[in-house]
């Protein structure tokens, strides 16, 4: 079964600095047909102007991954970390017990445009810890690269659940494939371009839960960019 949740049905928040889409019901959007879906809570769509950005605020008992498309993000947390995410890299902050980060674009002329993702852990009250990995064109191209798992195995980024997070980029025509195991989902995330999911068409922005499935297949319908998460 693939349950397709189509780009303009979701959340919309705009503010002078801040253009963002939601997935799931986030903030004044409220939707309980959009909560999530298995442990990924949050799929978030932000776009900042030059500038400006989130300031400091409080997490606690989520794992958040950005993932920057376009642009450049700064990242400050009350753990001592400080670093600027771009294009091709992934930052992983486990909030934990608690954790308060700021998030901003420190361009004076470039828009910055990411993807906010929130998982829940398989347990409360962890140990507050972050990690950021780039990712090499080459190793996503054409194939799904295992970017986050629970063990961090083969240089993953480590969360802290029974979840993993695979990224892909593909030219048209081109395809990849994925097994779900037996009891396991999978949700399928378009950053960019268009793709077809076993069959069904998904453009940027939409998102496609898939359950009772053997597995997926993407078939490139233009150049696209995907995110892929094998969920219990």
């Amino acid at each position: 079964m693939i349950l397709v949740h189509d780009r303009m049905a979701r959340g919309h928040t705009r503010t002078g600095w801040l253009d963002s889409r939601h997935t799931f019901s986030f903030g004044h959007f409220h939707d309980p047909r959009r909560m999530g879906f298995r442990a990924l809570r949050v799929i978030n769509e932000d776009r900042v102007v030059p500038g400006a950005g989130f300031p400091p605020h409080s997490h606690a008992d989520m794992e958040i991954i950005s993932y920057v498309l376009e642009g450049a993000l700064e990242h400050r947390d009350s753990l001592g970390n400080g670093s600027v995410i771009r294009p091709g890299e992934v930052q992983r902050m486990s909030a934990g017990t608690g954790i308060s980060h700021s998030e901003y674009n420190p361009s004076a002329t470039e828009p910055v445009h990411f993807l906010q993702i929130w998982i829940m852990p398989q347990r409360r009250g962890i140990a507050p810890s972050y990690e950021q990995k780039r990712i090499a064109d080459a190793d996503k191209r054409g194939r799904l690269y295992l970017a986050a798992s629970p063990d961090g195995g083969n240089g993953a980024l480590t969360i802290h659940q029974d979840a993993r997070l695979y990224l892909a980029t593909l030219a048209a025509g081109q395809s990849v494939a994925h097994d779900i195991a037996q009891g396991r989902h999978a949700w399928v995330q378009v950053a960019r371009g268009a793709v077809a999911l076993n069959g069904d068409l998904l453009k940027e922005g939409d998102g496609a839960a898939v359950s009772e499935e053997a597995g997926i297949r993407l078939d490139a319908a233009a150049d696209c960019e995907l995110l892929v998460f094998d969920l219990a």
